[in-house]
């Protein structure tokens, strides 16, 4: 069979054009790698396996992905880097059955944390398979889009109950009056960033909780975060919603108990 791609005019020269199509159904994750270690590989790991054995049938061994990411890190100039590990079959039997998935390891320069509080569009949207960290992110960047056009940073995302569940690419977290850290029980991604943190909160004995929080008691907390793996606890300024919109300043008890929390839980040797 004679594959081509074309970019433009220009013919484009891959090794095996068939990726282009085959990672369209996989899953993945992404990490912040100093200095050839990670905050919550364990994590990233177990997440790999798990939903290997949900997309295909067929897991992925902690010593196998270990050995492609020392691989990356070999051969990169530095050991500061982004790296991107998703998981993918180009053997069509994954539809009718267990087969291995394929690993690909994409590496790109570290990605510092964002600087500027965002200001978040509410939008109604649940994604497919949240729990799964998978490829069809389209709709992810579409309500990016839309959120930027309508003046706004990013997008959060609430259910057709009217109940928040998680953002774009982030997991939201919220402090209560009384000073306690909570999550939505929405359907969303357990994100690696919002488990270690959890992790450090439970092992200094921090009070945490998950519960319903629907759009119209957002007033009621005194500070909200964004977490994910390049931002682990990103401050929000405010979250617009059909009904108005909630300013949010800083908090700096709950910033510092935060880092306290999250550098509580050890980076990992690759």
């Amino acid at each position: 069979m004679t594959h081509l791609v074309q970019l433009n005019d220009a013919p484009l020269a891959l090794d095996d054009p068939g990726l282009l199509t085959a990672t369209t159904y996989g899953h993945f994750t992404s990490m912040q790698v100093r200095a050839g270690r990670v905050r919550g590989l364990d994590l990233h790991l177990d997440r790999l396996d798990r939903s290997s054995r949900e997309l295909f049938g067929h897991g992925v061994s902690p010593d196998r992905i270990r050995g492609h990411l020392r691989t990356a890190l070999a051969s990169s100039a530095s050991a500061d880097l982004s790296i991107r590990v998703t998981a993918f079959s180009r053997d069509k039997a994954f539809l009718d059955g267990p087969v291995e998935p394929d690993l690909l390891i994409t590496v790109t320069d570290p990605i510092e944390p964002t600087t500027e509080p965002p200001r978040l569009l509410a939008v109604e949207h649940e994604r497919a398979a949240p729990h799964l960290k998978h490829t069809g992110t389209f709709t992810l960047t579409h309500e990016i889009r839309r959120a930027r056009l309508a003046g706004y940073d990013d997008a959060l995302f609430y259910d057709r109950t009217g109940h928040v569940s998680e953002a774009s690419i982030w997991n939201i977290c919220f402090v209560a009056a009384d000073g306690r850290l909570v999550w939505p029980a929405g359907p969303a991604l357990p994100g690696i960033a919002m488990l270690t943190l959890q992790a450090g909160l439970d092992a200094l004995n921090v009070a945490r909780e998950t519960v319903d929080i629907p759009l119209t008691a957002l007033g009621d907390y005194r500070a909200a975060y964004l977490t994910n793996s390049i931002d682990p606890a990103l401050p929000v300024a405010s979250i617009t919603t059909p009904s108005g919109t909630t300013q949010y300043g800083v908090d700096r008890e709950s910033a510092d108990q935060i880092a306290t929390a999250y550098e509580e839980i050890p980076l990992q040797e690759i």
